[in-house]
């Protein structure tokens, strides 16, 4: 399948009517750009994408027919369709995202302009929306020192500034420079180079030598944890998984999976006895959150990082990386951590938390689902028990090879 979207428009206070259908080539219903793109051709005035607001089909955060919600900054001289019923555009929701709210959007972008030009970064020409959903804002504004990048993100998200900050004190290369910050938004320089969603063996390896070596000097130095990260100890993430389990997501799964997920959260012990240190955990180590240019990789999106065991980390990093980089990454980060930590069993902590690791998301997921507005739990719905079954298939697989990096321990 591929994207097609449908547009909401409004100017200031008035309702303008329906744009489209139209379709786009990127899938992922995040991704506005080319929604942006598409409507100013069409309406011939400059637009702001705010939220969405139904998807037609579509899963996974892709795909189907996507209906938004779109401000014009100027009235467009098209004539546009008028639905019979408006009921879309519903009032205000105590749970929308300040940019999914064209006066907190406005305020967002003004304040990014004035920040850049006390920096000595005046702002070149028109801001450019790169993706809006309710995890977060993302923008680029010309400058004329280059490209600058706008993130907001939503009250349940770590300050990554704050945290960026923490490790810049250790490593400054290893993440963006800030320009500015505020609460729920930061500015920071473009880093040149790729995603590395396609890293090899040699970016793998550097990038998560760099990152160990840092997340080790913050784990000496617990007393200059960013106060924004959450407590995700292996003891504190137990708990939050047993409370899930007696929570709404029950209804989702059979007996059989609450009961291995409640002996999964048990494993506690297993964990802590690998000797790993409790540090600051990015908590989306995926490659895709990584950039390079021919040189060590840059880490970047820390709004999921939190306090707890580093292991995570490797795990997610592991589960999208192709065989055989996999395979090296996770010998890489078991290598860099037995360095850093002497003593210390990093091969059996992979092993041990390979079928925990989708807990964590589950719980992380169920905080998406209760943070955001209730047109957009679209985007997460069923999540937190899809992870907790993943936990269950990971610790129950008859071949370790399918759960990971590491041989799983039987529940």
């Amino acid at each position: 399948m591929s994207r097609t979207f449908s547009a909401w428009v409004t100017s200031g206070e008035d309702f303008l009517g329906v744009a489209g259908p139209f379709a786009v080539d990127v899938p992922r219903w995040p991704e506005v750009e080319p929604v942006v793109l598409r409507l100013q051709r069409a309406l011939n005035v400059r637009v702001l994408v705010l939220r969405l607001l139904s998807v037609d089909g579509g899963e996974g955060g892709r795909d189907g027919h996507v209906t938004y919600h779109v401000e014009a900054l100027e009235r467009p001289h098209v004539l546009l369709q008028l639905p019979a019923d408006p009921g879309l555009l519903e009032g205000e929701q105590a749970l929308r995202a300040p940019w999914a709210d064209i006066d907190g959007l406005r305020e967002l972008l003004d304040w990014s302009t004035r920040t850049l030009a006390a920096a000595g970064r005046p702002v070149t020409g028109p801001v450019e929306q790169l993706r809006t959903w309710n995890l977060a804002g993302l923008f680029r504004l010309p400058t004329d020192r280059g490209a600058v990048w706008l993130k907001a993100t939503p009250g349940f998200a770590a300050d990554e500034a704050e945290v960026i900050a923490a490790f810049a004190r250790v490593d400054p290369g290893l993440v963006p420079t800030v320009v500015g910050s505020a609460e729920g938004r930061f500015l920071m320089e473009h880093i040149p180079g790729e995603d590395c969603w396609r890293a090899s063996a040699r970016t793998a390896a550097s990038g998560v030598r760099r990152f160990v070596a840092a997340q080790a000097v913050l784990a000496e130095r617990p007393l200059e944890r960013p106060s924004s990260v959450p407590d995700r100890r292996v003891s504190v993430l137990a708990e939050r998984v047993r409370e899930l389990l007696d929570g709404p997501v029950r209804a989702e799964l059979t007996a059989q999976e609450v009961g291995l997920a409640r002996k999964l959260a048990d494993r506690r012990p297993l964990l802590e006895e690998c000797g790993l240190p409790d540090t600051v955990v990015h908590g989306d180590f995926h490659p895709g959150n990584w950039r390079a240019d021919g040189g060590p990789p840059v880490v970047v999106d820390f709004a999921d990082a939190h306090w707890g065991n580093p292991v995570l980390d490797a795990l997610r990093l592991c589960s999208f990386l192709p065989e055989p980089v996999r395979a090296s990454a996770a010998r890489a980060w078991a290598d860099a951590w037995r360095e850093q930590v002497p003593g210390s069993d990093p091969v059996r902590a992979l092993a041990v938390a390979e079928p925990l690791a989708p807990l964590a998301f589950a719980v992380r997921y169920q905080e998406f689902l209760d943070g955001v507005e209730p047109s957009e739990r679209v985007y997460h719905q069923g999540d937190p028990a899809a992870a907790i079954r993943e936990a269950v298939r990971r610790a129950t697989a008859p071949d370790p090879s399918l759960a990971g990096p590491g041989r799983t321990v039987a529940v």
